[in-house]
């Protein structure tokens, strides 16, 4: 398994290091059968997280074409206040520090990032993910309308307003969309990609090694529905 996380300006760095760290670790554990790089919509090029100007380096461009796993992240900035609207020419220009999170998230919109994800979720060899803001980037690039997806609980209302199965869930399995919700999610959705797609024994080996247990059920729209709680 080939897997691609994806860099944008603004990304959260956690978002990405954590999944990043754990495939890593899971291909070592499995003799190689994964391996894992840091690509963006434009190709290889230094790219400024929201979080204190990190900068981490993108090594290709992303392939849609590609079979494997591709990974959204979210983005880190202000949430804001209650009521706060961001500027209607917030969107444009280059990044800048502190910038409202939904802005940031929006601002993908405007790069080639949202066609070449349409390109990987047409891609019948391609699964793709998402941990926290991540989900809303693909929601509103329009390709989550009626799937079950998660984000950072914040995000909840915003990906149900778009159209998605919004599920108050710590993991999202839909098929060939699997998602996680707040930041620290990204271990559990790594860990859970590994013991998926590889197998639990090198989940279970990356999980020990990193001495993290994973939380909660991981949600998937099979089996009876609840009732009477």
């Amino acid at each position: 398994m080939h897997a691609q996380i994806i860099l944008f300006d603004g990304f959260d760095p956690l978002d990405v290091i954590a999944p990043y760290e754990v495939l890593y670790a899971g291909g070592t554990a499995s003799g190689g059968a994964v391996s894992v790089e840091l690509v963006s919509a434009e190709g290889p090029r230094e790219v400024v997280s929201g979080t204190g100007g990190l900068v981490l380096r993108a090594t290709a461009a992303l392939d849609a074409a590609r079979a494997g796993l591709i990974l959204v992240p979210g983005a880190s900035g202000r949430v804001g206040e209650p009521g706060e609207v961001p500027d209607h020419n917030a969107g444009a220009g280059e990044w800048r520090q502190d910038e409202l999170i939904p802005v940031l998230l929006g601002r993908t919109l405007t790069t080639e990032l949202p066609a070449l994800l349409k390109a990987a979720m047409d891609n019948p060899e391609v699964t793709l993910s998402a941990v926290c803001g991540g989900s809303l980037v693909l929601a509103m690039a329009g390709l989550l309308e009626g799937r079950y997806a998660t984000t950072h609980h914040l995000g909840l209302d915003m990906l149900d307003a778009t159209g998605v199965h919004a599920v108050k869930a710590r993991i999202v399995d839909d098929g060939d969309l699997i998602t996680g919700a707040g930041v620290t999610s990204g271990l559990d959705l790594g860990l859970y990609l590994l013991e998926r797609m590889v197998g639990p024994q090198i989940a279970h080996a990356v999980e020990e090694l990193f001495a993290h247990e994973r939380r909660g059920t991981v949600w998937c729209h099979q089996g009876p529905a609840p009732v009477g709680l």
